[in-house]
């Protein structure tokens, strides 16, 4: 279920008869769980970038190779390409550049496979602390481990942010914060598979609202129902 509409009943735009108290969030500001998750939650910003770093370089070095290394550069960098690059060995002839070339290759590609091993296991790891947190906001329509850990390490400064009268430079300030990685990347998924959320975007467009007036709604409207989600499973 994608849950209620932005403007419908329990959405974005309905004030509960109040404003949402953050401070009344059951999850203590040096809580260890919420600790290990922003560790967990760093180390895995860290390794995204040196991958996203190490495949550019390795791009890049395959681009001034011949035909084959070119077509290796444009394709993804998925595992059995990443294991095919480590494995190659020298062939007789090679010039000492292409010797080089491909002990480079070899370093990088077993950089980035690497790198993807510790990512999937940082995943597990949150998806199990998260199961043991919050089990039910996995539940939720777009929300995985990784979102569902940022929105739990987040979710005071995110209700503080949605319970606050909107003004011009808020998503702005919004998209500076840390804090609101967790519900955007929720409305991009959704943005994309909830068909809930498409007739929601169809009519505020309808409406004469802007896409990005409609991703504040959005957003607005998935951070008061992770507030209510951890609010009750986190007591529990």
């Amino acid at each position: 279920m994608c849950g209620p509409a932005p403007g419908e009943e329990g959405g974005a735009d309905d004030n509960d008869g109040g404003r949402l108290d953050a401070d009344r969030l059951p999850l203590p500001r040096a809580d260890g769980d919420r600790k290990a998750l922003r560790i967990l939650l760093g180390a895995r910003r860290e390794l995204t970038t040196y991958r996203r770093r190490m495949i550019i370089r390795l791009r890049a070095l395959l681009l001034t190779g011949d035909d084959s290394d070119r077509t290796l550069a444009r394709g993804p960098m998925s595992p059995p390409r990443l294991t095919t690059l480590a494995r190659r060995r020298g062939i007789r002839g090679e010039t000492r550049e292409q010797a080089v070339q491909r002990a480079k290759a070899h370093r990088l590609a077993l950089a980035i496979r690497d790198s993807g091993i510790e990512l999937k296991d940082n995943k597990t790891q949150l998806r199990e602390l998260v199961g043991e947190l919050a089990p039910a906001l996995m539940d939720k329509v777009g929300v995985g481990p990784v979102s569902a850990a940022q929105a739990i390490v987040s979710c005071r400064t995110e209700a503080a942010a949605a319970t606050t009268p909107p003004s011009p430079p808020w998503p702005e300030r919004a998209r500076s914060r840390p804090a609101a990685v967790g519900s955007s990347d929720i409305v991009l998924t959704r943005w994309r598979i909830c068909p809930r959320t498409h007739a929601s975007i169809a009519k505020r467009r309808a409406e004469g609202k802007a896409d990005n007036e409609i991703r504040r709604l959005l957003k607005r409207y998935i951070v008061r129902e992770i507030y209510r989600c951890l609010q009750t499973e986190i007591a529990a």
